[in-house]
């Protein structure tokens, strides 16, 4: 599952504590995504991101 955030550091920081398996932290990648990584209870992937980079915020933009 992936969701795009305003914050993707104000998430995590809502979700310290309540989470217990963070794959990363959060990230920049290559491709210009702010990203946070982590499984659910069930084992899936989670991912929230916000683009940072002009390019990534172009492609994203609502």
């Amino acid at each position: 599952l992936e969701f795009l955030v305003d914050d993707v550091d104000s998430v995590h920081k809502n979700l310290t504590g309540f989470v217990e398996d963070f794959v990363n932290e959060p990230t920049t990648m290559p491709w210009g995504n702010r990203a946070l990584l982590f499984r659910d209870p069930d084992g899936n992937l989670v991912n929230f991101f916000t683009p940072v980079t002009p390019a990534a915020i172009e492609k994203f933009a609502r």
